[in-house]
């Protein structure tokens, strides 16, 4: 099963969470790939990307790539060049006719803007694929975990987990409660809590079960 990657924001560890998926799925022999359509700024969230992913080339891990750090669309203003969804979706599509998994990582939040009039929540909606929402765990997380979870079953999509990164050492209230209440909060499965510097995970919550 291949998945969309998605956060609650920008830097909340997408890369981070969808390279240590890769790896932990690759581990138990998994053909598993990512793909990052679209970058802003840099690529360097690509290149971990394409070096998890066995070093695949990273035009086609990353086929999009514009230089100013900001939204998409905006880049693409500032750049004089449109983003076409359809190269994105054709991106998505060469890599699942040649892997068993592909793990797509948006670019910021759910609603981020690749043009005018195409968002983030369009390319998933597209790809038709489960989504996992990653989100910092940190004061607010469980408004923006709530608000995220129900624009993606707005779409007809399936959240098929979340993922909490923590996102520094030192922990208060809120981040040691949230991952007690967010699943009771939205009806979707807690898939990880990631501590500080946490570098693995277990690829079952992200293999199809088993039938008994």
């Amino acid at each position: 099963m291949s998945f969309f990657i998605t956060g609650t924001d920008t830097g909340v560890g997408k890369t981070y969470v969808t390279r240590l998926i890769l790896q932990a799925l690759r581990e138990e022999g998994q053909d598993a790939v990512g793909y990052k359509p679209v970058a802003c700024g840099d690529r360097d969230d690509a290149v971990i990307l394409s070096a998890a992913s066995g070093n695949l080339d990273l035009d086609v891990v990353n086929p999009v790539y514009l230089k100013t750090p900001v939204a998409p669309y905006v880049a693409g203003l500032l750049e004089n060049r449109t983003v076409d969804p359809a190269e994105l979706i054709a991106g998505y599509h060469h890599l699942a006719a040649k892997h068993h998994r592909v793990l797509v990582e948006g670019a910021g939040g759910w609603e981020v803007p690749i043009t005018a009039n195409y968002r983030i929540s369009d390319l998933a909606t597209a790809l038709k694929l489960p989504v996992i929402l990653v989100a910092g765990n940190r004061l607010g997380a469980l408004n923006h975990i709530i608000l995220t979870v129900q624009a993606i079953q707005a779409r007809g999509l399936t959240c098929a987990g979340i993922v909490m990164n923590q996102l520094e050492d030192e922990m208060d209230t809120a981040m040691i409660t949230n991952k007690g209440v967010v699943e009771d909060l939205t009806g979707v499965p807690l898939l990880e809590h990631l501590i500080y510097g946490q570098d693995f995970l277990d690829a079952t919550a992200f293999l199809p079960r088993r039938s008994s």
